[in-house]
């Protein structure tokens, strides 16, 4: 197995993959002690079974830069598989800003083909490759050098392997006539607004359990500043402070360090320098916040009338619907979605683009009255009224 040292050794590669109709793609990175994804190895194959045809590119080589894999995937006369991709294409983002295209993910064409609402990797080995996946090297350090051989062999499988099964996905998706479902799909990947992590939104994330508006907007400052610090210091987001640490100083409001000290889940080192000042004037910020810029939370779900009779039939359709067109129901709708669309809402998902083809037109119709429902053995027949 080669390993690509030299930014002219990934140019000889990518020139030679622009021959072909694809190329396949997986990283190996670290991220447990940073904000930021750290790219630690990028795998790459052509179509076909020699050794020239699959590569690891070792970005952390001294002579290397990944320029000349931008380029590739700036050329959308070769396709651009991976598995999973959300993770991947936002470190090529961040430090390239650049997305593959055209992109092609497995994990969401299997999952439009029949494959499951869980479609894994190692799944879609053993099904269509019908090779088992050695686990033995997933959690290890990808950043040490050397890597071993038993880390290089595991690395390069998850783009050996993904050639076969771009290749039988690809060719069910032009039989069955559903490429468009999953180009649909991937848009939300390449853009970019997907990978802007906007410190003055982090508190949308946070669970809480009053929705207070005061409340929130101590919660929305801590969250903001925890964010800000995290990406400016590059280190993960709860190394700053938990989440259940940044709802309990939302809650106590703390207005001095000696107040600090006395917080049961605040880690030690938040409680002096940086992050302690920083805590502090987030909190009053919080408490300052006019009440005409304080958030609000988004009630409109609160507020719906849910027809339970209704959305348990839209549940039942669903199924119905997704088993017979062999996709996977979590692809169409949460159940959340069902319960607004049972609710009389109709800016939902699941009444869109394919799912309406899918789905969201029979479901508009059962809510009309136009749809029912009746039980056959072990199926459900859909009837016209």
């Amino acid at each position: 197995m080669k390993t690509l040292t030299t930014t002219q050794e990934l140019q000889d590669f990518c020139e030679t993959a622009r021959t072909h109709a694809y190329v396949t793609v997986d990283t190996e990175f670290l991220r447990e002690r940073t904000y930021y994804s750290k790219l630690c190895l990028v795998q790459l194959a052509m179509p076909g079974d020699t050794d020239e045809t699959a590569v690891l590119v070792d970005p952390l080589a001294g002579e290397m830069s990944l320029e000349p894999l931008y380029d590739l995937f700036r050329d959308e006369s070769v396709v651009k598989v991976f598995h999973a991709a959300r993770q991947d294409l936002e470190i090529f983002w961040v430090e390239a800003g650049v997305f593959p295209k055209p992109l092609f993910d497995t994990q969401v064409a299997a999952m439009v083909c029949g494959f499951g609402d869980q479609a894994g990797y190692e799944t879609l080995v053993r099904k269509i490759v019908h090779q088992p996946v050695d686990k033995t090297s997933r959690f290890t350090d990808w950043s040490r050098r050397p890597l071993s051989d038993a880390q290089k062999t595991y690395a390069l499988a998850d783009v050996t392997h993904l050639r076969r099964i771009y290749e039988h996905l690809a060719a069910e998706l032009d039989k069955t006539g559903r490429s468009h479902w999953v180009t649909e799909e991937l848009q939300i990947l390449t853009d970019p607004a997907t990978y802007d992590i906007r410190p003055e939104e982090a508190w949308r994330r946070i669970k809480t359990r009053t929705n207070s508006a005061k409340f929130l907007a101590v919660v929305r400052e801590l969250a903001a500043f925890r964010e800000s610090y995290a990406q400016d210091n590059n280190v993960p987001r709860n190394r700053v402070y938990k989440d259940d640490a940044l709802v309990e100083l939302a809650s106590v409001k703390p207005r001095t360090h000696a107040d600090l000290g006395g917080l049961r889940l605040l880690l030690r080192e938040a409680r002096r320098g940086a992050i302690a000042d920083g805590i502090l004037a987030a909190i009053k910020r919080g408490i300052d916040c006019p009440p005409g810029d304080m958030p609000q939370p988004d009630r409109s779900r609160d507020k719906m009338q849910v027809n339970p009779a209704l959305a348990d039939l839209l549940r039942v359709l669903l199924k119905a619907k997704t088993e017979s067109a062999g996709v996977a129901a979590k692809l169409i709708a949460p159940s959340a979605d069902l319960d607004a669309i049972a609710a009389g809402m109709r800016d939902v998902p699941a009444l869109k683009g394919w799912r309406h083809e899918v789905f969201g037109a029979d479901a508009l119709r059962l809510c009309e009255g136009k749809l029912a429902l009746a039980a056959k053995g072990q199926s459900v027949r859909v009837i016209e009224v």
